[in-house]
């Protein structure tokens, strides 16, 4: 029976596979700052491209390439990043009150001359009657000279009240949040005073590279689990990005590591470094379903060049802290 069943399945493998590739699936897809959310059985991909890059799945395998986001690029971006043409960095995706919310990020490479805007729809499915993505435009942005954070690499997060925050940040100052509105559209206090939950730097002092970025904040057993990229992406064999998290009992913090040591002065305990087969893994989200947590991120592929590709990897849970296995 053994030798009749085994040969049975490879065929059934195999014709599952053709079936795949005919319908135009992927599995070894590139990707750059993925998110990922669940609607109904179908699962999405968000991440960076021109007019965000969207990817769907039945499977956590099989990928298929859907249409961007935006068709053509939002004029308010046009408007204030210079020369900005449409394509769109480290979106966000979130489910409050019937609609899907998604953050997004225009800026200059290397500089801060970034915004944040966020668009919303109520069905993801490319198919129903209700499709269609609304754009809001911006929400907040920051300014050479004036502010010392990057406006970009949102992710949106909820405290125990329901009160929406939005966590952001590249290099500069470190990892920002600022308190947004009920319609989650708008921030809700002075900006002048937004705090830094985390940052590369001991001390404020400190003139070094501030190599943090790409926050995402998970709530897990009355923890706020802040997840961070730190070091350097998108250079492919030259890449070293890599991932820590500390936590907090309040959204607002102080993040700790496992050391107790503080994210806001330097701290944060290891995730996922680069290895033999990845030189780099980062710009994370962290997802559930069915139970089970997920880490999904994209990796530097030691064996394709450096290509940023997919990744998603089981989240276990140890004393408190996760542990991915690579």
């Amino acid at each position: 029976m053994k030798s009749i069943a085994k040969p049975v399945v490879i065929f059934a493998l195999l014709i599952l596979s053709l079936a795949a590739v005919g319908q135009g699936l992927k599995k070894d897809i590139s990707v750059h700052d993925p998110v990922m959310i669940k609607q109904d059985s179908v699962y999405y991909i968000f991440c960076t491209g021109n007019g965000i890059a969207v990817w769907s799945s039945v499977d956590m395998l099989n990928w298929k390439r859907e249409k961007p986001v935006f068709a053509e690029a939002p004029k308010w971006a046009v408007d204030t990043i210079a020369g900005f043409k449409g394509y769109i960095w480290a979106p966000d995706v979130s489910y409050h009150n019937g609609q899907y919310y998604l953050y997004y990020s225009v800026s200059v490479f290397g500089k801060n001359t970034s915004a944040i805007g966020v668009a919303t729809n109520k069905t993801l499915h490319p198919d129903s009657p209700g499709f269609k993505w609304v754009d809001h435009g911006l929400v907040i942005r920051s300014h050479p000279g004036k502010t010392n954070w990057n406006a970009i690499d949102p992710n949106l997060i909820t405290d125990d009240k329901g009160t929406p925050y939005l966590a952001f940040g590249s290099f500069w100052d470190g990892i920002k949040m600022v308190k947004l509105d009920a319609d989650r559209l708008t921030f809700a206090e002075d900006i002048a005073g937004i705090s830094t939950i985390a940052s590369r730097k001991k001390d404020a002092s400190s003139g070094a590279a501030n190599a943090i970025e790409a926050p995402f904040i998970f709530k897990k057993s009355g923890y706020f689990y802040l997840f961070a990229s730190v070091d350097y992406c998108c250079k492919g064999p030259e890449s070293n990005y890599k991932m820590i998290v500390g936590r907090a009992k309040n959204i607002k913090g102080p993040y700790t590591d496992k050391q107790g040591i503080a994210l806001i002065k330097g701290g944060g305990s290891l995730v996922l470094q680069p290895d033999s087969n990845w030189y780099g893994a980062g710009h994370n989200a962290v997802v559930s379903f069915n139970g089970n947590d997920y880490l999904v991120f994209h990796g530097y592929d030691a064996h394709d060049n450096g290509r940023p590709k997919l990744r998603i990897l089981k989240l276990t849970w140890k004393k408190g802290w996760p542990e991915v296995f690579n």
